[in-house]
């Protein structure tokens, strides 16, 4: 492979990422509870009114009380209003950080800031508040802009999606580590675990089509197709519960309650072991140690030529380092070479995750070794790996 890219000086980085455990060789059973339609009260206090025996209105001065109204003889009057209640507290919802909005973001400063790419509700939000409890979760449109706001000092973190454990790498986001100077600083995994929601008073039977992020649908396809229901794609999970109207959505339980939803069925992805690998980054990295396990991430290209790959993988064999990931990028921005056999190819990225510290003395032996025919070489983060058991 030509070189493309200047060679870089080793950088010591960032923090957290868990090595994945095998997985059995048999796939757990998921089973799917479907929830009895309940639509929640719409009132649930006491409403009392004081009543003036003397101009029977309410509100004077006689301390006599009249007995409670319930709630359900208001509702018809104040249905409009209550309608407008509701569309007023979506509105109060924070609206996802876009690029053109950075000049006008501002933050209380009291809490670490968090950037995640969704809305309220997305399954990035619980993974970044896992990753930083009682942080302050800053949307963002894109992944783009979550990069942007970590650079531009608009957040303090972010936290997104790296790969899932059905659906594989998100390959966006492997791109921007390389475009932008972020460091990894940690992972935490997440248990994805999709439930069917609709709006009050809708039932299975009722619902046509479904929306959802691609890779929900797809992570739910055997139930969606038992239910007979055609899918939607939209942008991310929370956006699809954001927008429902007379369709269902594949979401979380949090994204129900926050848009006010009913759980038809829980848990309809077709496998338990659904999780999804979140990496925390950050502006500057952190001092890898020797005290508990590190994972260290990489990214190098290599000159083309036969056992080039195998020569630059052996560098870890050699010193018993176990690698935990390894992908491929077509280097973007190349144009397609040419061999003497006039057959094309693309030069190639590649990512590769190993278990040791930046700080392991082999560690730094085997990039050396590498460095010596890598023609580019970057260290994107070496932080402690992510033991926490996913429920």
């Amino acid at each position: 492979m030509a070189a493309s890219v200047a060679r870089s000086q080793l950088t010591p980085l960032s923090r957290q990422i868990t090595a994945k455990p095998s997985q059995s060789d048999q796939t757990p059973k998921c089973i799917v509870r479907f929830r009895p339609l309940n639509i929640p009260r719409r009132f649930n206090v006491t409403v009392k009114a004081s009543i003036n025996r003397n101009d029977e209105k309410i509100g004077g001065n006689n301390n006599k009380t009249a007995p409670a109204l319930h709630p359900q003889s208001i509702l018809d009057d104040d249905d409009d209003e209550e309608d407008a209640a509701s569309k007023d507290s979506l509105n109060s919802l924070p609206r996802p950080l876009s690029s053109a909005q950075f000049s006008n973001f501002v933050s209380d400063g009291s809490r670490l800031r968090v950037a995640y790419q969704g809305v309220r509700g997305a399954y990035s939000e619980s993974a970044a508040e896992k990753a930083y409890p009682n942080c302050e979760a800053v949307p963002c449109e894109q992944f783009d802009t979550a990069f942007e706001a970590v650079e531009r000092w608009l957040v303090d973190r972010a936290v997104l999606p790296i790969e899932n454990s059905l659906g594989g790498s998100i390959h966006r986001n492997y791109d921007l580590l390389l475009r932008h100077r972020l460091h990894i600083v940690g992972e935490v995994k997440f248990a994805v675990r999709h439930c069917l929601l609709a709006n009050p008073g809708v039932k299975v039977e009722d619902l046509k089509r479904v929306l959802s992020h691609p890779q929900a649908l797809a992570q739910c396809e055997n139930t969606l197709t038992k239910l007979g229901l055609v899918r939607e794609a939209v942008d991310d999970t929370a956006g699809a519960a954001k927008q429902l109207k007379d369709t269902g959505a594949v979401a979380s339980s949090s994204a129900a309650a926050i848009y006010g939803l009913n759980i038809l069925a829980e848990d309809i992805q077709d496998d338990c072991d659904n999780v999804t690998r979140f990496l925390m980054l950050a502006r500057e990295p952190i001092i890898p140690g020797t005290d508990r396990p590190f994972k260290t991430s990489i990214v190098f290209s290599l000159e083309e030529g036969p056992g080039v790959l195998f020569k630059a993988l052996a560098v870890f064999a050699l010193r018993q380092i176990n690698l935990t990931k390894i992908e491929s990028r077509p280097l973007r921005n190349q144009p397609l070479r040419s061999s003497d056999d006039n057959s094309g190819y693309f030069d190639y990225l590649f990512y590769v995750d190993f278990e040791a510290s930046m700080a392991d003395q082999k560690a730094q032996n085997a990039l050396r070794h590498l460095k010596e025919f890598a023609t580019f070489l970057r260290v994107l983060g070496s932080y402690p790996i992510d033991t926490t058991i996913v429920p």
